[in-house]
């Protein structure tokens, strides 16, 4: 008996597909796509509404609702969550005028969900203190390419590729696999206006990377989760899978992170390096209160990611080196010889929530919040 799991029964004709997104479309005839973030915190959910004028803006949008009981975020007998707008982008598959709109979710009584991490990330963003040291982050998101069945894209189904060393920024059909996905989403968020700095093949085969930044604040997590959905989105185009597993494969293969580069402006000055030693140590007390909110799982994801191999330093540790790849937090080493500029945190897994790392990390450098 087949398994429906292994075929490609599901696919569907793009060229037939292409007929109809060719009809014209009315002027005043938009179509919104509204995003979530759904109850497990790593999977977004989205539908579309048709609106009369085009949106500029997400206060040009009305709150929609959805069924909660159906995302992990509500009871059936009382199952409506709300979406409110917070992130307007250009949608790269419809164009035109049509857009894609991020949104938080608010319970039945318009409280923020307790799924909404967005909230509170941004009522600590929001605040003087913050706003005036101007913080910048840039993320490094990692994933894997799966097929169907779960195996690695491109891996022997019934064994393994070479071991990892030509993979990394490879070039050539023995040294990665799924690069038209890579490109796909490249250009997908260009034209969305998601502030997509580059790209790059990872150690492990069918593993990739793309990085979001400089962004300030808040837009930190809004551009990653968009960034998230357009990868699924394109993937699903190629019948491909996108796994965020942060140890996708046991064994001598790297696991999937999403390194975190912060600075804020007195780091970027003349002689910020003192600032950025400062905020180390900062950290380097409240090591498992960042642990605990730097995967989906309370920590527990990142205990097969972070074992002291594979680019990583212990979970049960904190280290911090210049060009250390294997510690917990590395100063890249321009900055130690500039003086000034960044760190990166390098514990954050690639399932982790944006508006979870960032708001830990100003609430401990810059609200001097410690554990007791």
């Amino acid at each position: 008996m087949t398994n429906p799991v292994n075929t490609n029964s599901a696919g569907t004709n793009k060229t037939v597909l292409q007929r109809f997104m060719n009809i014209p479309q009315p002027d005043d005839k938009i179509q919104v796509m509204y995003i979530w973030i759904d109850g497990s915190g790593q999977n977004l959910r989205c539908k579309t509404k048709t609106v009369d004028e085009e949106p500029h803006k997400p206060e040009d949008l009305g709150v929609w609702n959805f069924d909660g009981s159906s995302t992990g975020q509500a009871e059936g007998g009382n199952s409506d969550v709300y979406i409110k707008p917070v992130a307007l982008f250009r949608d790269p598959f419809r164009l035109g005028k049509n857009k894609l709109v991020l949104c938080e979710t608010y319970s039945h009584d318009m409280r923020p969900h307790s799924t909404n991490h967005r909230y509170t990330c941004n009522a600590v963003m929001s605040t003087d203190v913050v706003k005036k040291i101007i913080p910048w982050f840039g993320i490094e998101q990692e994933y894997t390419l799966l097929d169907r069945d779960g195996h690695p894209f491109g891996w022997p189904k019934n064994g393994y590729p070479g071991p990892q060393g030509p993979y990394y920024c490879g070039v050539g059909t023995t040294k990665v696999y799924g690069r038209d996905v890579k490109e796909a989403h490249y250009r997908a968020c260009l034209y969305a206006g998601v502030k997509i700095a580059g790209s790059n093949a990872e150690v492990m085969p069918a593993q990739w990377e793309f990085q979001i930044g400089p962004c300030e604040g808040i837009n930190m997590g809004d551009h990653l989760w968009m960034a998230r959905f357009l990868l699924h989105r394109v993937a699903e185009e190629f019948g491909i899978v996108v796994s965020l597993d942060p140890k996708p494969m046991r064994g001598d293969w790297n696991g999937a992170g999403a390194h975190t580069n912060y600075s804020t402006e007195p780091m970027r000055e003349k002689g910020g390096i003192g600032v950025i030693n400062t905020a180390i140590q900062k950290m380097s007390k409240r090591h498992a209160t960042h642990i605990a909110v730097y995967d989906a799982h309370d920590g527990a994801d990142n205990v097969r990611r972070l074992t002291g191999h594979h680019e990583t330093a212990n979970i049960n540790e904190f280290r911090h080196g210049v060009a250390n790849r294997g510690a917990s937090i590395r100063i890249p080493r321009h900055v130690e010889e500039d003086g000034c500029g960044y760190f990166e945190d390098r514990r954050p897994a690639s399932n982790c929530d944006p508006y979870r790392v960032t708001e830990m990390i100003i609430r401990t450098t810059i609200l001097d919040e410690v554990d007791h």
